[in-house]
């Protein structure tokens, strides 16, 4: 693996593709025979640590249409938290659903999960049949890994019936030295960007995309009001700065003064401090308090002059659903996805149909939503919110703060990349944005 690292190092694509591909590399796991270690216990109560392993695994084959990246740099997403914890599902059981499709995808059913869903890197081996991508090509990776041989995701791929999530929903994912993915996941690495800050907007980036500007989410349009749960977090600080870029007015609701202050940092000006106004939309475990749903939307509209939201972009679940209904305008839209809070919402349906509003269920990104949203990256109109760094050995640490909330942003987890700061090549366009990479990396 040294070889390898220092050929990436080096930019030496010649010396890389002269390489053979190692037998094994390292790669942080799950294991099935501990898929109930953590029975019985609170979720706030399962530790990521104790679950997540960092192993030589084997190098699995590459296949027709697949590629084997060397990972410089990946990042932690909330799915490798539910991964570690083993909820709602162990994801051993996608695995051995995915394995039973053919006996390519049977590679995948194994008695370990390489979890991570988010790279950027370098080309390492393609498979027969790949010809837009080649060994040294430096890459980025969306996380749609499709099968296409139904007709129902040639118009959208995310409706695909075998649409799975990469690292998640399939093994040989991105936390780990070397990933396997379809071709068609790739894209070319922002040239200005560090291997952390090109890994870490990947899943994030391109599910706001979706859920806030595409036509198969909200539809974002200029002047929009959108009220954006976790502002300052991975996903809604990507929502917040599509917002900024878009021309609509983004309402950032927060936790804390610290995150307030990222989104202010962001460029927002309308902020809600939850724990400062101290909303609480449940009275009791199973009761929602509609008042405070009322003082929510009229805080709401002391920010915005008198607007209620176009679109509330909803993601922590079952603690705010009933809320987000209930404040967006007469016609507006709720579009959902994640529930880190919870999976089972409840809302009071009289402000949904009465009102007109829709709400719409949004899961990640199709390619073209996927490359338009590196795009923007690659282009500097949208920056990377990695916040931290570790070590591919502190994965469990990295996992751990994300199952908190005790982390800004995006965290970032090094693979082959020795040390932070590596990967630009691209050093005038870097000046050019400078100031808002350091703007945003603080986030």
């Amino acid at each position: 693996m040294q070889d390898i690292r220092d050929a990436i190092l080096a930019d030496d694509t010649a010396a890389l593709a002269g390489l053979a591909v190692p037998e094994s590399y390292r790669g942080i796991t799950v294991h099935a025979d501990e898929a109930d270690m953590f029975e019985g216990m609170a979720s706030r109560e399962k530790d990521p640590r104790k679950s997540l392993h960092l192993d030589d695994v084997p190098t699995p084959e590459v296949a027709p249409g697949e590629a084997l990246v060397a990972v410089m740099a990946s990042a932690i997403n909330y799915n490798t938290v539910w991964t570690s914890i083993f909820e709602p599902v162990s994801t051993f059981s996608f695995l051995k659903r995915y394995g039973r499709t053919s006996p390519l995808a049977k590679r995948h059913d194994l008695p370990y999960h390489v979890v991570g869903s988010d790279l950027a890197g370098v080309v390492l081996k393609t498979g027969e049949g790949v010809h837009t991508w080649k060994p040294g090509d430096k890459v980025v990776a969306h996380c749609l890994s499709v099968e296409l041989e139904a007709p129902d995701g040639h118009d959208d791929t995310m409706m695909d019936p075998e649409q799975r999530i990469w690292g998640f929903e399939t093994n040989f994912g991105g936390l780990a030295e070397l990933a396997l993915v379809k071709t068609n996941q790739l894209m070319p690495k922002p040239d200005h960007l560090t291997w952390e800050e090109a890994a870490s907007p990947g899943l994030v980036n391109s599910t706001a995309y979706r859920q806030l500007v595409s036509a198969n989410g909200a539809n974002m349009t200029q002047g929009d009001v959108v009220l954006i749960w976790g502002a300052s977090g991975g996903l809604g600080s990507y929502a917040t700065q599509f917002a900024l870029n878009g021309g609509a007015t983004p309402v950032c609701v927060v936790s804390n003064p610290e995150k307030a202050a990222i989104c202010r940092k962001m460029g927002a000006e309308l902020i809600i401090d939850r724990s400062e106004e101290g909303y609480k939309f449940w009275s009791d475990p199973e009761t929602q308090d509609p008042r405070e749903w009322k003082r929510f939307g009229q805080r709401i509209r002391e920010l915005t002059g008198g607007d209620d939201p176009d679109i509330v972009f909803e993601h922590p679940g079952r603690e705010t659903f009933g809320a987000s209904v209930y404040v967006a305008k007469r016609g507006g839209t709720i579009v959902t996805c994640a529930s880190t809070s919870g999976f089972m919402h409840q809302y009071d349906n009289r402000y949904l149909w009465m009102n007109l509003k829709r709400i719409i269920g949004s899961h990640f990104a199709n390619y073209k939503e996927a490359y338009l949203a590196n795009r923007l990256v690659a282009q500097g109109a949208i920056h990377p919110t990695v916040s931290r760094v570790y070590p591919l050995h502190e994965t469990g640490e990295a996992a751990n703060d994300v199952h908190h909330n005790s982390h800004q942003g995006k965290v970032g987890v090094l693979g082959l990349a020795p040390e932070e700061g590596l990967g630009v090549t691209n050093t005038e366009k870097r000046e050019q944005h400078l100031e808002s990479i350091n703007r945003f990396r603080g986030v």
